[in-house]
């Protein structure tokens, strides 16, 4: 079973008006894991789509998606699949890739039909390409690992590369994944925005009673969302993107845009943030 949710761009002077609620329907990313489902959210933001596939016991096929109107998928895109659950195998272009917990699937262009089972929990991104690369299945070992922060600032962290130049070619998606350590609570401080890409979250690893804090809007005027485990927000190139959990956490992050730059963004001071 597929359904798409269609989202559309938002206007910052029309993201200041909007109440919880209303500020929840255009950002907030939630219930995209069903078992026996391929649930997907397709943005008008850089085109980005995002997504849950759990096949369960079964098999899920992504294959024709008519918001996309082209034969298949992948015909003019390119994909990275996360496994966030236990082992699966995703089957694409006559080659089958057994993902394990936190590996990720990079599927070039014109791939064609993905199918997926096994035990994983499959989070999507997708963004539109222009060329064919080659596909590949990247482990947390070969990811490009950054640690940042400290105890002191709460925000000690190891940022997991893996669709990223410094690992692998790809034409605009850049992906990978943030995990806090123990006693740190805050992601993605000092905030930054990067008015060429937009950028998609999904956080994991949370315990049932858990929630994140997540910071959104332009600098001197933000907003927040309180997000649950495998709930993510989606964030126009406009807005900061930061949070707190109330634990331990880790974060899918992706963008597509200009360029594949991951260290383009404009830094906010904490002075500046209101």
């Amino acid at each position: 079973m597929l359904t798409v949710e269609t989202r559309h761009a938002v206007h910052q002077d029309h993201a200041k008006t909007m109440d919880t609620d209303t500020l929840r329907r255009h950002f907030r990313v939630a219930d995209i894991f069903a078992d026996g489902e391929i649930r997907l959210v397709y943005t008008h933001y850089d085109r980005m789509v995002v997504g849950g596939a759990v096949p369960g016991a079964g098999t899920l096929t992504l294959d024709k998606v008519d918001e996309t109107r082209t034969t298949t998928f992948l015909e003019r895109r390119e994909m990275a699949v996360v496994n966030i659950g236990d082992t699966g195998t995703v089957e694409a272009n006559d080659t089958s890739y057994e993902l394990g917990r936190g590996d990720v699937l990079y599927l070039g262009m014109g791939t064609g039909a993905v199918t997926f089972s096994g035990g994983g929990r499959f989070y999507i991104t997708s963004a539109p390409a222009h060329r064919a690369l080659p596909s590949r299945r990247i482990t947390l070992a070969e990811s490009n690992a950054v640690k940042l922060g400290a105890v002191e600032t709460s925000n000690k962290r190891t940022i997991n590369q893996f669709v990223h130049p410094l690992v692998m070619e790809s034409c605009q998606l850049v992906l990978g994944y943030t995990t806090l350590e123990d006693g740190s609570v805050w992601n993605t401080m000092p905030a930054h925005v990067h008015d060429r890409r937009m950028e998609a979250y999904l956080y994991f690893n949370m315990g049932a009673d858990q929630r994140i804090l997540h910071v959104m809007g332009e600098p001197d005027e933000t907003r927040h969302m309180v997000l649950a485990n495998e709930e993510g927000a989606l964030s126009p190139p406009w807005s900061v993107h930061c949070g707190a959990g109330t634990g331990g956490y880790t974060f899918i992050w992706a963008m597509a845009g200009d360029n594949v730059d991951y260290t383009d963004m404009d830094f906010v001071s904490m002075g500046d943030m209101k």
